[in-house]
């Protein structure tokens, strides 16, 4: 806080200043008069003109011409009703109460920006000025409280807070104000909770969160580790990047933490995975070497190139104990190269032909090596020859010198020797190339006379000069015949309408699109018509789509029938394609009405439900008899969602209508918890008589659920929704005959009260099921006004009920069957 320090005089500068005030009076008339300018100093009588009172004019504090007596304090001037008050600001009526001097907390420049003192503020009245009206009050989002501010809040500034008493605090409310919002909230990496626990059932001080008591036994924790040990919810260790795979074993997949790990909350230490779960397979899943709690294969020979499972030679889950190979188990699927890798056993050497995923034993026996079974049929061969047939693996020749060279042709450049030879693999010759492959370009490649299996250029007058390839000409891979035109050299420049004109040659049809001066060739290719090269830049077409997509001009497609009809709605009557067809030249999909034109009218027009790109009416209750436009109710053009509909009598909503759009679909029906009600019969309104609020103005009338037993309701399923049921006291009723069968109207007859009830007692004989000390033994503490007595309060002995005592009716002699005792 700072402090504004008034100018302070000594008295012998007072006394100058009332001199020389003095002197003023009688010398400004004749400066008045002879035109000479005063030279007088203001500070001189003890008010400095600073700031604004620099700019006043000299009446507005002398007035009258009066200059001795005028005050210097502020409130002469400043303070409503003064004298000197007229036309200056004055302290307003929701000024905070103070009786300090104005200059205490305002300067001479502005008001506005003063320095209030909190000095000699009475504690626990902070709110008599912070009310949000004098000054800043306690926010909407403040927490609950009814203390004083400065029990927390300091005078320098609002924040930090501290200081908060925690005293009387509901346990277990604590997220009450601890939601983030009004105060620190729990934080995204907080461990999971559920909805069962609350902050002070583990962080037990107010001061701080930390440490917590928490212990597993705040949350249900078996079988659910790992929804806190993820790794996501520090302190909350997760699994370490070197714990076994167990997820990628079909048999622990979806085992939880505490599968394994027994030894409870206090330690990850222990595990053990076989003992608790019977795995026979995958077991290099995690004894791959990788994982230290896992022993992994050994680095020896004999298990170096063994790729196969543990379990293929290791038996048991409890000893990796010796493993014997015993060849005559083998056959095709067995792997014989997981051992015989030329370092646990001999292996293949490196010219044996490439045998891919083969065993050993598809060709070789298990007594020796040779002879191979080979024929051909161990591995796949359909384009693979040239995998073996290089002439790097003896006997498998390979491709001669003379061969023609198909690997520079782009066509055959990844064929594989069995791509031409077709005879099988008994003979290499009477393969063909062009029976098999389409070959439009490269002919020279192997067509040059240097490859005898491929004829050459001929050496005639015809092609001595030609230079370019074969096919420039020749068309067909199986006749050299005649050729024709060659278009390669014709460009944007060549005018293609000269013969192609319809007689020279095919010319334009009468339903090509419009080009204008386009020429052939900006659109069409030298090899055909078609394809074309057409991609909307070769004429303008902005604003002029209509031009070619009028259906007149296949292939540019017109509008389709199902088109919205744009052009009887008045703002977009004249639009040409493009004003709602955005995404380009290259699909019509994707076009917005709304979004490139203000439409607020005329939404009928295309919401008809005629036109699939414009939703229409859907056919529902809600909307059966609406016969409105759309925009009567729906104000976006953006979401069809953006609609109030008001309950008045302008909208047809009638007496016992409610569900006829309350339904759980159309709009908000009956929740799953809401009291049972006769369908058919009972209405919303019936109970419900606000048309705002469900739970506003409800009072439940019973007249129209009377075809509903009591119980269905008051049976205790139904206490949230306000209706009572049974307290833990009442009168055992299953004690009368029939009893269980009775509905609580058999005695509460009214439905505005429980009180004033008559108890019926059902014919009841007084034995078994119908004992009357049930209830009217003196030691009994059901609810009631009955009486209640022991059972010998007359006779001490032969005494079973009070009915069948000799005295009480019905089986006695005395007082009104089943309403007085005598």
């Amino acid at each position: 806080m700072t402090t504004r320090i008034r100018p302070t005089f000594t008295l012998w500068r007072w006394l100058l200043a009332l001199i020389l005030l003095s002197m003023s009076v009688v010398t400004l008339p004749a400066l008045a008069q002879t035109g000479a300018t005063s030279s007088f100093d203001h500070l001189a009588t003890g008010f400095p003109l600073q700031d604004a009172h620099a700019r006043a004019r000299c009446e507005s504090c002398h007035q009258g011409g009066v200059l001795r007596g005028t005050p210097r304090d502020c409130a002469s001037c400043h303070a409503p009703g003064r004298r000197l008050s007229a036309g200056n600001t004055v302290m307003s009526p929701t000024h905070l109460p103070t009786q300090q001097t104005c200059d205490s907390c305002h300067g001479t420049s502005t008001f506005s920006g003063a320095r209030f003192r909190h000095i000699g503020v009475v504690p626990g009245t902070c709110q008599t000025c912070h009310n949000g009206v004098i000054t800043e009050g306690k926010t909407a989002q403040h927490i609950p409280t009814t203390a004083s501010c400065d029990s927390c809040h300091r005078s320098n500034a609002w924040l930090p807070a501290r200081g908060f008493d925690h005293a009387g605090v509901v346990p277990g409310t604590c997220q009450t104000c601890h939601n983030g919002a009004r105060a620190t909230g729990k934080n995204a990496q907080h461990i999971p909770t559920g909805t069962a626990s609350s902050c002070d059932s583990c962080h037990g001080s107010t001061s701080r969160w930390t440490p917590t008591r928490f212990d597993h036994t705040q949350t249900l924790v078996t079988g659910q580790c790992t929804s806190c040990h993820s790794g996501a919810f520090p302190p909350a260790d997760g699994k370490p990047t070197t714990h076994v795979p167990y997820t990628a074993v079909p048999v622990t997949a979806a085992a939880n933490c505490d599968g394994c790990h027994k030894n409870g909350t206090t330690s990850w230490t222990g595990a053990r995975v076989h003992a608790n779960f019977s795995i026979g397979t995958s077991c290099a899943s995690c004894h791959s070497g990788a994982y230290p709690d896992a022993v992994g294969k050994p680095t020896d020979a004999l298990h170096a190139g063994v790729t196969g499972n543990c379990e293929s030679c290791h038996k048991s889950t409890s000893n990796w104990g010796s493993a014997r190979v015993d060849h005559s188990t083998f056959n095709a699927a067995t792997n014989c190269a997981s051992c015989h890798n030329g370092s646990a056993a001999t292996g293949k050497p490196g010219t044996h032909i490439p045998t891919g995923a083969a065993s050993c034993y598809s060709c070789h026996g298990t007594t020796g090596w040779t002879p191979t079974k080979w024929n051909h049929t161990q591995v796949p061969v359909t384009a693979q020859c040239a995998s073996c047939h290089s002439g790097a693996f003896p006997p498998a020749d390979g491709k001669p010198t003379t061969h023609v060279p198909y690997t520079a042709v782009p066509v055959t450049a990844a064929a594989n020797c069995d791509g031409c030879h077709k005879n099988g693999t008994t003979s290499w010759t009477g393969a063909r190339v062009h029976a098999n492959f389409s070959i439009g370009t490269s002919c020279a490649t192997c067509h040059s006379g240097a490859y005898p299996d491929a004829v050459g250029k001929p050496s005639d007058a015809l092609h001595a000069g030609v230079t370019g390839n074969c096919e420039s000409c020749h068309k067909s891979t199986s006749n050299w015949g005649s050729a024709r035109v060659d278009h390669s050299t014709f460009n944007a420049a060549t005018n293609c309408a000269s013969c192609h004109n319809g007689s020279a040659a095919t010319g334009k049809p009468g339903t090509h699109i419009p080009t204008g001066a386009a020429s052939c060739y900006s659109c069409h290719g030298t090899t055909g018509w078609t394809p074309t090269k057409w991609n909307h830049t070769q004429v303008p077409v902005t604003a002029q789509c209509a031009s070619c997509h009028s259906g007149a001009f296949p292939p540019a497609d017109g509008k389709p029938a199902t088109h919205v009809p744009y052009t009887a709605v008045p703002v977009t009557a004249a639009a040409n394609c493009d004003g709602c067809h955005k995404n380009g030249t290259t699909s019509w999909t994707g076009a917005r009405v709304h979004a490139n034109y203000s439409i607020g009218n005329s939404c009928a027009t295309c919401h008809s439900g005629a036109y699939p790109d414009a939703t229409g009416k859907p056919n529902n209750a809600l909307h059966a008899t609406v016969t409105g436009n759309c925009e009567s109710c729906h104000k976006s053009t953006s979401s069809w969602s953006n609609v109030n509909f008001a309950h008045s009598p302008a909208n047809a909503v009638g007496t016992g209508t409610c569900d006829t759009c309350h339904n759980g679909s159309t709009a908000t029906g009956k929740p799953a918890n809401h009291i049972p009600v006769p369908v058919g019969t009972a209405r919303c309104d019936s109970c419900h008589r606000s048309q705002t609020s469900w739970t506003a103005s409800v009072a439940m009338n019973h007249s129209v659920v009377t075809t509903a037993s009591c119980k269905s309701c008051h049976g205790g399923a139904f206490a949230g929704a306000g209706a009572t049921a049974k307290p833990s006291n009442h009168i055992p009723e299953v004690q009368l005959l029939a009893g269980a069968s009775m509905d609580c109207n058999a005695c509460h007859t009214s439905t505005t009260s429980w009180g004033g009830m008559r108890m019926n007692h059902n014919n009841s004989q007084g034995n078994g099921a119908g004992w009357c000390k049930a209830c009217h033994d003196r030691s009994t503490a059901w609810l009631g006004d009955m009486e209640k007595k022991s059972l010998t309060h007359e006779r001490s002995t032969g005494v079973t009920d009070c009915s069948q005592s000799g005295c009480h009716r019905p089986l006695g002699r005395e007082g009104t069957p089943y309403t007085r005792w005598e």
